[in-house]
């Protein structure tokens, strides 16, 4: 029995998101004095644990891209500049400046917009991710961190699109 695109497309975005999520977690761990509220998560990508990060998130944009590629709906171009982001964060750290800044706002912003879009007659539940997602980059962007510093608001655009990004491969792998 063979495996649909849609599907296969599922599995790549599923492991790619899912082995991120826990090298990313890893990470934080091993990273001395690592703190999640004033640490950038780019922070991860040199020194110590650069090699995982960096890495895992290489991996992650790749599937995703092959996964965009392989999907061939109207979303696809969206899911496509998600994996394309990622995986040049990984290949430019922050150490890099202007690439890393280009990469990580790539991704966040197709990430935002990518949930949103695929919430659509799918699940509304993305939709709320994808603004969650859009109003905490609007935030970074203007340095109104609050309570939660640079780190934690910089979660807050983050971790909404991994959760967007295994429930919608979920989806697929229906």
């Amino acid at each position: 029995m063979m495996l649909n695109r849609t599907k296969v497309s599922g599995y790549l975005i599923l492991v790619g998101v899912s082995q991120f999520l826990l090298f990313f977690i890893i990470s934080e761990i091993l990273y001395p004095n690592y703190s999640v509220k004033y640490n950038y998560i780019s922070d991860l990508g040199v020194g110590k644990t650069a090699i995982i990060f960096n890495t895992s998130i290489v991996i992650m944009g790749i599937l995703v891209i092959i996964a965009s590629i392989l999907l061939r709906a109207n979303y696809s171009p969206l899911v496509f500049l998600v994996g394309l982001g990622a995986a040049l964060v990984g290949i430019f750290p922050e150490n890099t400046g202007l690439p890393h800044l280009i990469a990580s706002l790539i991704t966040f912003l197709f990430g935002g917009i990518g949930a949103l879009v695929t919430s659509i007659k799918r699940n509304y539940f993305w939709g709320i991710l994808g603004i969650a997602t859009l109003v905490s980059l609007i935030l970074f962007i203007l340095k109104d961190y609050g309570p939660l510093g640079p780190g934690g608001l910089e979660r807050m655009i983050v971790y909404p699109e991994i959760i967007w990004g295994i429930s919608f491969a979920t989806y697929l792998t229906r």
